[in-house]
């Protein structure tokens, strides 16, 4: 499981894949990935078949220059009194996608384009990935995967679709926005599974939005072996407030594989179990 938490979330989930490769724990060996917003562009990597070290280094590259996009007390007072307006979780998600429908972004052909250039693949991988989305329109919760007739670019582009910040995603007749607006890890699409790693930039819920924490607790309960993976302070100070700001990549994918180092024994007791 991998959730959402912007442009640092990757950076800090690439450096603590890598890091947990470095010691014996290589999460790409799942028998599924589940990626949310951020987490779905780390999912397709790696799913993909790219390498960890590879992916870890190329957080260490200088970022592009411009400003940076921004997440900041104002949007997330918006997001959060949108999430409370009503007490039907599917009915705020709605709010929410038509606030970000009727946003003004950059033009959805040039964020595909982003997308398009960034994912190692068009198609989508052997390795069973789905990536999450919400339906702009109805608030419905979508997860793509290979079954359907949506292109893996699209997925990721939508799950990734930052409601007021980037423009939502046209697939058919339908528009999605971020998966993160329903959760922002969706570690419950893991029911069923015996071993569940959750690794999630962010670890608390907005409104009744279900935090990775409660929904690690329900699936122990439900019988799964689990393990919440989420930044330790250091990391949270490497992060920053703004997970868009590309200047704190680096930083974060460093302090992700720093962290790993004391993370990889409570990952390993869970990963490795019964292999």
């Amino acid at each position: 499981m991998l959730g959402g938490g912007g442009v640092t979330g990757i950076a800090w989930e690439t450096g603590m894949i890598a890091g947990l490769a470095e010691r014996g724990i290589d999460l790409a060996a799942a028998d599924a990935v589940i990626g949310t917003s951020a987490g779905a562009v780390v999912g397709a990597d790696i799913a993909c078949g790219r390498q960890a070290e590879a992916l870890y280094q190329a957080q260490l590259a200088p970022p592009d220059p411009g400003p940076a996009a921004r997440i900041g007390w104002g949007l997330s007072g918006r997001l959060m009194w949108l999430m409370g307006t009503s007490r039907n979780p599917v009915r705020a998600r709605a709010r929410i996608g038509r606030w970000a429908l009727a946003a003004h972004t950059m033009p959805e052909a040039d964020r595909r384009t982003v997308f398009q250039a960034r994912l190692p693949a068009s198609d989508w991988p052997a390795t069973l990935l789905k990536v999450t989305a919400v339906d702009a329109r109805t608030g419905e919760f979508v997860v793509f995967d290979s079954a359907g007739d949506t292109g893996l670019v699209d997925a990721v582009a939508a799950s990734c679709a930052v409601p007021g910040i980037w423009p939502p995603v046209t697939i058919g007749a339908r528009r999605y926005i971020d998966g993160g607006v329903r959760s922002v890890a969706n570690a419950d699409l893991a029911a069923g599974y015996q071993r569940v790693v959750i690794v999630a930039p962010v670890a608390a819920g907005i409104g009744h939005m279900a935090s990775p924490r409660r929904q690690a607790a329900a699936l122990a309960a439900a019988g799964s072996r689990v393990v919440l993976v989420q930044p330790d302070r250091a990391a949270a100070r490497a992060i920053g407030h703004n997970v868009l700001d590309s200047s704190r990549r680096a930083a974060a994918a460093r302090a992700g594989r720093a962290q790993a180092a004391a993370e990889a024994a409570a990952v390993g007791a869970v990963w490795l179990a019964g292999r």
